[in-house]
């Protein structure tokens, strides 16, 4: 008579059926969560850039109200913080503790003398993937704004027919407020836009003063972020043949536009795309 199996030979004629299971078990789980983690993969590559927006002196946040709702409607977060106008590196120092709230990748983008603030604001800043220059200074270290603008620019006369200056005692000081004269808005600083909208821009315009137009500039963010620069061909503030030496300078990837100073008032679309190219590249 056969003896009845015992418990060693029942554990191992089971063993192959248990370690079916057990794979099979870890196959469906791993099944289960491949593709949430290649969703989540793929999320975390197409992550769109928050893009950062500094306006420049003589202007507010308000500069970019037609740019704005282009980059919200295409799907990015977009702010546009006060830039003080203040000093330079105050400027900065502000805009870098701005910068350190936000999470995830940034496309910087800064008008005019905010060019200078961002230049300086993200160096250092691993979660600014690019910089945008909008008719905007790029300067290096040890350059000023007012030196970059050259002798060309329409601000390099006579500062007294250029300027209002608060207060209004002269000679000038560093802290002396700068406000743009009417005839300069619309000779100068607005070209391309209504003469309804130069008057609002005369109106409304937030002064800087001399010493921010004048403070040597730190060390560049662009020599280790990549960059985009948008020239206007009809600035009459930052001379186009300025511009160019700078974007040169810097590496960046050019567009060329036939627009003033404003740019991003009189030509919105334009910068737009301008802006989203950036933030495609590093996406």
């Amino acid at each position: 008579m056969t003896s009845p199996p015992t418990h060693s030979a029942f554990s191992i004629r089971r063993r192959p059926y248990t370690t079916v299971i057990v794979l099979a078990a870890v196959a469906l789980v791993l099944a289960s969560l491949s593709p949430a983690s290649s969703a989540f993969s793929q999320e975390r590559r197409s992550a769109k850039p928050t893009i950062v927006l500094v306006h420049g002196a003589w202007a507010d946040a308000s500069n970019w109200s037609k740019v704005i709702p282009r980059l919200q409607g295409d799907g990015y977060t977009v702010v546009a913080p006060a830039n003080p106008l203040r000093s330079l590196s105050g400027d900065a120092a502000y805009l870098r503790t701005f910068l350190e709230s936000l999470r995830g990748p940034i496309v910087l983008v800064g008008h005019s003398y905010g060019g200078a603030v961002i230049t300086n604001a993200a160096t250092g800043n691993p979660n600014v993937k690019a910089l945008v220059y909008v008719n905007a200074f790029a300067p290096d270290e040890g350059e000023s704004g007012t030196a970059l603008a050259g002798p060309d620019s329409a601000l390099s006369v006579d500062p007294t027919t250029v300027f209002d200056f608060v207060p209004a005692t002269l000679p000038p000081t560093a802290t002396t407020d700068l406000y743009l004269k009417k005839s300069t808005v619309f000779t100068s600083f607005a070209t391309g836009l209504s003469a309804q909208d130069k008057a609002l821009v005369a109106a409304t315009q937030r002064p800087a003063t001399l010493g921010a137009l004048n403070e040597p500039s730190g060390p560049p963010a662009w020599k280790q972020i990549p960059s985009w620069y948008l020239i206007g061909t009809q600035d009459l503030i930052i001379p186009p043949g300025a511009e160019r030496a700078m974007a040169q300078r810097a590496g960046s990837t050019v567009t060329e536009y036939d627009a003033g100073h404003l740019g991003l008032l009189s030509a919105p679309r334009t910068v737009t795309q301008g802006i989203e190219r950036a933030a495609r590249a590093v996406q």
